[in-house]
């Protein structure tokens, strides 16, 4: 699937001009976003304002050499842009009270497992003292009427079930971060009924998968170590091919938390839970099926089977049941993983090719999924 790149003011004209009808509450919203240097905070911030909103982000820097933030311009597409830490509660509340935000979709994490296994107390206070920091911030900004908490598919405690986990299943994790999302989410929990049941605040998180797209340039990531490989011309080392992950596009889980916070800011009692994002069951596939089938769309990709004896733990099958937010809010992934290969294959030889155009790109193909 090809896309023209579209100049920011073409489309974001268009948009104010007539919103996606499935995600009209956004129009005209000041939105508080943590994690938008980041990859998927960085699509969320394009998602937002390409549907009118006003978005206000709040972050690091990315510690990437290349990141979606900076290639795609994302701070142009910004209310505001603060640098600062999820340790640093008082940047946090004045970030948050000069923007005035209704709704508030907190991103920002320490989202690595292999990291966490090398910066574990790093790994803790960024994922679970970061979001109690965020939701004393919310306490304290009244304008505030809905929170979205993004956690993770690996926040169930893993039986390597064939059958997809359910939002009421346990939470665990063998990794720091898998452990830390799973205490986030009873953090989240802890917070909804002991505070926001009384004031009126409606509070929901959000467990997706693995997510492939263009922008991603983190480490120890699939999309992103075949992207390195093909830059410097050599084969891609697998070190784990039959691990099986839910892939899906970047833009499905954003989509669903969208659609979570559009229930939330209407005060649907009901979405103020838990919510899994997760493809259909046949996108659920191994690492070397995946990277067999991107071959298709990257010609240039090579690969290699790798086997390091230092390989710490990871989970070999997770699957997620996602029936709650389909019947609840009417959500599903748009794209094939056929589709989502295509595309994401095609951003980054975009990227490539008119790395000034990207923007544009970027947004026709937020443009094309929500069509």
């Amino acid at each position: 699937m090809g896309f023209k790149p579209s100049t920011v003011e073409g489309v974001v004209m268009a948009l104010e001009v007539q919103a996606a009808p499935s995600l009209n509450e956004f129009a005209g919203k000041s939105v508080f976003l943590t994690g938008h240097t980041g990859f998927k905070g960085g699509w969320l911030a394009a998602l937002l304002r390409y549907l009118g909103a006003s978005v206000h982000g709040y972050a690091l820097a990315s510690d990437t050499y290349k990141n979606l933030f900076e290639v795609a311009k994302v701070q142009s597409l910004l209310a505001s842009h603060t640098v600062a830490d999820l340790a640093d509660p008082v940047a946090m509340l004045a970030a948050m009270q000069a923007a005035q935000p209704e709704i508030v979709f907190h991103l920002a994490a320490q989202s690595l497992v292999r990291r966490s296994y090398v910066e574990p107390a790093l790994t803790w206070r960024t994922n679970v003292q970061g979001t109690v920091n965020l939701l004393e911030c919310v306490r304290q900004c009244p304008s505030v009427r809905a929170v979205v908490i993004i956690t993770t598919d690996k926040c169930y405690a893993n039986q390597e079930w064939c059958w997809g986990y359910r939002e009421n299943d346990r939470l665990g994790g063998h990794d720091p971060y898998s452990a830390s999302k799973a205490a986030c989410e009873l953090v989240v929990d802890s917070y909804r009924n002991s505070f926001f049941k009384e004031s009126g605040v409606l509070i929901a998180s959000a467990r997706a998968g693995n997510v492939i797209g263009g922008g991603d340039w983190a480490a120890d990531r699939l999309i992103p170590d075949a992207v390195r490989a093909v830059a410097a011309g050599r084969a891609l080392q697998i070190r784990n091919p039959t691990a099986s992950r839910p892939w899906q596009h970047v833009l499905a889980p954003l989509h669903g938390y969208l659609l979570l916070g559009q229930a939330l800011l209407r005060g649907q009692v009901s979405a103020a839970g838990a919510f899994n994002f997760g493809p259909p069951q046949q996108d659920n596939l191994s690492v070397g099926d995946v990277l067999q089938r991107l071959q298709s769309y990257w010609p240039q990709l090579e690969l290699a089977l790798s086997t390091p004896s230092d390989q710490p733990h990871e989970a070999q099958l997770l699957y997620l049941d996602s029936s709650k937010a389909q019947h609840e809010l009417g959500w599903q992934s748009r794209w094939s993983l056929a589709q989502s290969l295509e595309n994401t294959a095609g951003w980054y030889q975009a990227e490539s090719l008119d790395g000034e155009g990207i923007q544009g790109y970027t947004l026709a193909q937020i443009e094309e999924y929500l069509s």
